[in-house]
């Protein structure tokens, strides 16, 4: 979206045209245009307003109700936050008794809205012009925020009391794995994070040895989909918390904590009754041993995220199957075992083998009317092929 498009949005006409296109599907959009441009309409308006109502609906996810009086840029919002991850970021700056941050980098506003809907004194820095049109009608509601058109790296920031930092990641719809290539550049962030209470949220693949020592680093799963990094500074890091798990679901929130920078190990096992598939985030946080200890689980083998014991266990940090059968991972005979069981739908996992989960379902050639989980993974040095039933 550009300067242009943007400023068709914005008169009374626009808004009400807006808020009245709601599309589900391809034929929804052919039908739309038809129908606004038989009646008239500007085209640039029409597209305009196409790209903003397609945008909303990728947004609802996010930001649910909100995303009603919402605009957005493709790019900013593949990027913004989750609504209830960006209420944690701000709960944080609120306990830590933060009376004003500066939201840098701030994108189409999402941090800034959490923010400044905990009374803190939001001042939103953007560097793209759209972008920040965008961060400055979505913050319109709040008096408690100001939104700037500025390179973050230009600014003097001795002024504010703590701040946020989400660096973008993307240039022209595809990622950067570079922290060098981040925008601005990640030890930049770094360096100005050691100066006052900082938060700097990051892809959830950043590199471990890439995290400061002075950090508290906690990764965040939403219902089981990992979202961010985020890394702490000063008063907004926790005493005793290195690296965290934070697991969100159904307006409930789990957490794993380890007070250490290093990697906890847990035990490798036998194969039992049951196998385990931990959250992602307590995966990409290295909290496997964590969990294993307090579950009382084991690893089915080294460096593979798989745990296994002998009893059912419930907990919202893994997801649990019953071990039917423990088979040799040979293709031809998998083939005659599902279809002498009767699979007809199968869900494939797999973790330590270059299997590609459809392809291998094509080659099966699955029917039946029964239903199974299979887990294709390294067991020692054996590639095993478990059939198994989710608990």
């Amino acid at each position: 979206m550009n300067r242009d498009d943007f400023a068709k949005l914005l008169t009374p006409s626009a808004q009400e045209l807006l808020n009245s296109t709601e599309l589900d599907s391809k034929a929804d959009v052919v039908k739309t245009v038809s129908k606004l441009r038989n009646a008239g309409l500007d085209a640039g308006l029409v597209a305009a307003v196409l790209t903003q109502a397609k945008l909303r609906k990728r947004a609802s996810s996010k930001f649910g109700e909100f995303t009603k009086s919402m605009l957005f840029t493709e790019a900013a919002l593949e990027q913004a936050s989750r609504l209830q991850v960006s209420a944690q970021h701000a709960g944080r700056f609120k306990s830590a008794g933060i009376n004003q941050v500066a939201d840098l980098g701030c994108g189409i506003g999402a941090e800034s809205m959490a923010f400044a809907s905990l009374g803190i004194n939001v001042v939103a820095v953007e560097i793209d012009e759209v972008t920040a049109a965008c961060a400055t009608y979505n913050l319109a509601p709040f008096d408690n925020a100001d939104v700037i058109k500025a390179d973050v790296t230009e600014l003097d920031l001795s002024g504010f009391e703590a701040q946020f930092f989400d660096p973008a990641r993307r240039d022209g719809g595809r990622r950067k794995f570079d922290p060098n290539q981040f925008s601005p550049k990640y030890d930049w962030v770094i360096d100005q994070a050691r100066l006052r209470p900082t938060g700097v949220k990051l892809g959830p693949g950043h590199p471990h040895e890439a995290i400061p020592d002075d950090a508290e680093a906690q990764w965040i799963s939403v219902d089981g989909d990992l979202v961010e990094l985020t890394l702490w500074f000063g008063s907004l890091a926790r005493d005793g918390v290195k690296r965290s798990a934070l697991l969100l679901t159904n307006d409930r929130r789990h957490e794993l904590n380890s007070d250490s920078k290093v990697q906890d190990h847990a035990e490798i096992r036998e194969l039992g009754a049951y196998v385990f598939e931990p959250d992602n985030a307590v995966i990409r946080s290295h909290l496997i041993g964590v969990l294993a200890g307090q579950l009382d689980l084991g690893l089915v083998s080294a460096e593979i995220a798989y745990l296994t014991g002998n009893t059912p266990i419930e907990s919202p940090w893994v997801r649990g199957f019953k071990v039917l059968e423990n088979l040799t991972f040979d293709r031809k005979k998998l083939k005659a075992r599902l279809a002498e069981l009767e699979i007809g739908t199968l869900e494939i996992k797999k973790r330590g083998s270059d299997v590609v989960p459809e392809a291998l379902r094509k080659e099966l050639k699955l029917k039946g009317k029964r239903a199974a989980t299979l887990i294709i993974t390294r067991i020692g040095d054996s590639h095993r092929a478990l059939l198994c039933e989710p608990i």
